[in-house]
């Protein structure tokens, strides 16, 4: 088995990384964060307010509390990394033995059908209505992402492409390959 005490799962907004996060912890025993829930609680705000707070420091932040997170419990972990485009803030982690990041990626219109929805309150909605008529403006703005933190995640070298499978599935297929002596996605 691989010794990688800490998992970052890195990707766009809605490709999967928390599910996967939560399901492969579970498999791996080892205790899962979520960034977004992380920066909640350590700025004690809500992700709207986050973003009003630091508009242009945001990145800096979200750092700043992934290395907090790592600090308290860096054995056996694993972090979704919510969106962060200043690699600055992350790529130092990369170099670390212990540290396994990992990229996961899909279609745009797989993307798509995980959207969800959040309040000013981070409550979860559903409205596929709103959902379908808008989804050409979806698409086009999950393609801009997609282009967008292709650079900010360029050295992360495992890359899984999730191709529509089930957060089961691809967590399942990430613990084969975190447990093979070589990796390669």
């Amino acid at each position: 088995m691989m010794n990688k005490d800490i998992i970052l799962l890195f990707g766009i907004s809605n490709v999967g990384k928390t599910t996967v996060g939560e399901l492969l912890s579970k498999k791996m025993k080892y205790t899962f964060f979520d960034l977004d829930e992380e920066i909640k609680k350590y700025y004690n705000t809500t992700l709207e307010e986050f973003q009003k707070l630091f508009p242009y420091e945001n990145a800096q932040k979200k750092g700043a509390v992934i290395k907090n997170i790592i600090l308290k419990n860096n054995k056996n972990i694993i972090i979704a990394v919510s969106p962060i485009y200043y690699s600055v803030n992350f790529n130092y982690l990369l170099k670390k033995e212990n540290v396994l990041a990992i990229e996961l990626q899909d279609t745009p219109n797989n993307i798509f059908d995980r959207l969800l929805f959040s309040d000013e309150n981070d409550n979860v909605y559903f409205d596929d209505e709103y959902k379908n008529e808008n989804k050409s403006h979806y698409i086009k703005e999950i393609k801009k992402d997609i282009t967008y933190y292709k650079r900010a995640f360029s050295k992360i070298e495992f890359k899984y492409f999730i191709n529509g499978k089930t957060a089961k599935e691809v967590s399942d297929d990430l613990y084969k390959l975190i447990n093979q002596k070589n990796y390669n996605c």
